[in-house]
């Protein structure tokens, strides 16, 4: 649990795993290609001190490797997470009266992750009732991108027929000193709160964005969380520790009180504003669209600020990270839906949501089928093009293992099936915005009960003991030891 990005970077410095940069930089282009080659050399998390015309240091790549992801989650390992995610979300049912007496500091224990409102935050140590957001070096990430970008918010919007607070990621392109974009895509909470208002009659809603503070706050914003799950508690439940809130200055929304920069304003709910290209995480520019403006009303920092970023691209890149710990923490919910599933992998180059690696305890006819179809009803997992189905066997994160059985495992007629639905905005290659088709791939074993006639062979494996034997005269082979 950190209290600052300060503390963060403490850390990492510590860990061996920061470089300060004191050369003068410029926000436009060039932290992006410092960045660009130091996250695609798996470098440490860089820290620029000296931003041109800017007086806010510049923190990027802060959740570029998977140990610096775990130590912002504040964990030693995913398997940690994901035991400590079961113990909740199947305990074990109290038998005995000493049993519901033990269960007790467990329960006290998730009050934890409820969030608290404090009255005093360092997120308000300097007010500035005349926002200027060309006083942060906002960075202008790649060529074609017609402005900067704020690409690490967590904006905070409250859902209009209950009140539920969502923290979500979305893009905001800099229009002018108090006006930018807002990137809710149409399957996105933000969205949903956006025309839920819109439905309701009013001409804006409030807004709030948040930068910076504990990292693990960042991460909940980026995580798929059900609807009307506040990933406040999230953060609350991975830190141990309830995350401090308090009320911004003029708007009714409640932000991290630790952060290092908020953003308040509203969105515009009659008018749209043509946003983008945007250098984005496919690799590609997403094109450019129409979407809501955000008006800022009020801008609050800590007096020593810094201002976290990050850069998409071209794969690898920081993101990586980030998703692949929601892969991780998230298996146990994913189980619990559909527990035949051992394992997953969302190849980086996938994007993540372009294409899913499964292993299934195939039980009846027909199971893989069913289990493609089923992810598809998951959340952002119906963003996903490809959804390739192996046996329980087969290591989804060894990609030349899962190429070696989907290339002989398949008979593409029969195994090989396409869906239409809903699909990613920032798909390019949909031939309409927001649907298109998607393709199931089964690579497990086929079944004489799924109408296949034929012997299937067996694997290849040498016997134990011949493999015991020459590992133990290995060297006697002329060998270097193992």
């Amino acid at each position: 649990m950190y209290r600052s990005l300060s503390d963060f970077i403490a850390t990492l410095e510590e860990m061996g795993q920061l470089k300060r940069i004191t050369a003068e930089v410029s926000s436009d282009l060039e932290i992006t290609e410092i960045a660009d080659r130091v996250v695609k050399n798996k470098g440490p998390a860089l820290l620029f001190e000296n931003v041109k015309d800017k007086r806010f240091p510049v923190l990027i790549n802060h959740f570029g490797s998977e140990e610096r992801m775990l130590a912002a989650l504040g964990h030693s390992s995913y398997k940690e997470i994901q035991e400590k995610m079961i113990g909740f979300l199947k305990p074990e049912q109290p038998k005995t009266l000493l049993d519901k007496v033990k269960m007790a500091p467990k329960l006290i224990e998730i009050s934890k992750f409820f969030p608290k409102e404090v009255k005093s935050a360092p997120c308000k140590e300097v007010v500035m009732h005349d926002p200027d957001l060309s006083k942060l070096p906002i960075l202008r990430c790649w060529p074609d991108d017609p402005a900067p970008f704020i690409t690490l918010p967590m904006v905070f919007s409250k859902n209009p027929s209950n009140g539920i607070r969502n923290c979500g990621m979305y893009r905001m392109q800099v229009y002018n000193k108090d006006e930018t974009g807002m990137h809710w895509q149409l399957h996105k909470d933000g969205a949903h709160h956006f025309l839920k208002s819109r439905y309701e009659g009013t001409d804006t809603m409030e807004v709030a964005v948040a930068l910076g503070g504990d990292p693990v706050i960042t991460y909940a914003a980026t995580a798929p969380m059900p609807p009307d799950m506040d990933e406040m508690m999230l953060a609350g439940f991975l830190r141990g520790k309830p995350v401090d809130m308090i009320k911004c200055e003029t708007v009714d929304i409640e932000v991290p009180a630790d952060a290092e920069f908020v953003l308040e304003g509203t969105v515009d709910l009659t008018t749209l504003r043509r946003e983008g290209p945007f250098g984005d995480h496919t690799g590609y520019y997403s094109l450019a669209d129409n979407y809501p403006v955000f008006k800022i009303t009020c801008i609050t920092h800590r007096k020593n600020a810094i201002y976290p970023t990050t850069i998409v691209g071209i794969p690898p890149m920081e993101d990586e990270f980030l998703a692949k710990a929601s892969e991780r923490i998230f298996l146990p919910l994913l189980q619990m839906t559909l527990p035949e599933i051992v394992d997953y992998d969302l190849p980086v180059h996938g994007c993540f949501h372009n294409c899913a690696i499964v292993s299934i305890k195939k039980r009846y006819p027909g199971h893989a089928r069913k289990i493609a179809h089923a992810l598809w009803g998951l959340g952002q997992m119906m963003f996903c093009k490809c959804i390739i189905v192996v046996d329980e066997d087969v290591d989804v994160h060894n990609y030349e293992e899962v190429f070696w059985r989907v290339s002989n495992n398949i008979d593409p007629q029969r195994d090989i099936h396409f869906v239409e639905g809903p699909v990613d905005s920032l798909d390019h290659a949909a031939p309409l915005n927001d649907y298109g088709s998607k393709m199931g791939i089964d690579a497990t074993r086929k079944w004489k009960s799924e109408g296949f006639d034929r012997e299937w062979p067996g694997d290849i494996v040498m016997s134990a003991d011949v493999k015991q034997r020459v590992t133990e005269r290995w060297e006697e082979y002329g060998f270097d030891k193992h």
